[in-house]
């Protein structure tokens, strides 16, 4: 499918989905949720790709917030639907059986850092800047990110960054725990596409159970979730993936994982 503002490319199991706004320093608007909602949705149809990974267009940008120009104009009630269809977005992103990486390669400001919140993993250009800064404007973070933030980094410091509306770097991001890797930002896309490849090697029942069992299992007690985790782990012995590979451990061989 063809988007407005999204560019959708394969390269084997990994499908790079890049918001395509460099002249707003990709912000996000209606267009781009719709176009992100769609194109994820039509990749977690597809067999053949096992991660998926966001980025922005351009060397500045990963997404720097919400396109204000166009939020400014809203009626509550406009800005309430544009939100919820953001938010809707977000839990897309962590329900999607498909493992998505956050390629950060400039600013993730506002919603770009929530956008990249809702994302499995983040991997950030040593150029990335980080922050909530809504705040400056008068209001909040509305796609998550007073509920995402705490629970990546801790009360207090989601707090400092809501609170004070400031950007933080990559490497004080890493430091936080929001961030999984700070690297080079000419290695970045090489250094992204080495861990969605290691990834997408694996069983992609035993990814998509784990990831589950991970997310849901954060808003469930401690027993509650490894009750979940144990009926995750009996339903990955029903594959023939699970078979696989066990008998390649024993044969000291790689296994050859084909998704069944």
């Amino acid at each position: 499918m063809s988007y407005k503002t999204v560019l959708v490319e394969k390269e084997g199991a990994v499908a790079f989905v890049t918001v395509n706004r460099p002249e707003a320093l990709n912000a996000i608007n209606g267009d781009v949720i719709d176009d992100l909602t769609s194109a994820i949705t039509e990749l977690n149809g597809d067999d053949a790709v096992r991660v998926i990974v966001i980025t922005g267009a351009g060397e500045k940008s990963f997404v720097a917030g919400a396109d204000i120009k166009h939020m400014s104009t809203l009626s509550p009630v406009e800005v309430f639907e544009f939100v919820r269809k953001g938010q809707e977005l977000t839990f897309l992103m962590e329900k999607s059986p498909k493992v998505i990486i956050a390629m950060v390669n400039g600013y993730a400001l506002g919603g770009g850092c929530e956008l990249a919140m809702a994302c499995d993993l983040i991997i950030a250009s040593d150029r990335a800047i980080f922050g909530q800064p809504e705040v400056n404007l008068g209001i909040i973070p509305g796609m998550g990110g007073t509920q995402r933030l705490p629970r990546l980094v801790g009360r207090n410091l989601a707090k400092e960054l809501v609170l004070t509306g400031d950007h933080i770097s990559a490497q004080r991001a890493y430091e936080m725990g929001l961030v999984n890797r700070v690297v080079p930002h000419d290695q970045l896309r090489e250094e992204t596409l080495k861990i969605a490849n290691k990834i997408a090697s694996k069983a992609p029942f035993a990814i998509y159970t784990a990831k589950r069992s991970i997310n849901q299992g954060l808003n469930c007690s401690l027993e509650d979730g490894c009750y979940l985790e144990l009926t995750n782990f009996a339903l990955g012995f029903s594959t023939e993936d699970s078979r696989e590979g066990m008998k390649a451990f024993i044969e000291k061989r790689k296994p050859e994982f084909k998704g069944k």
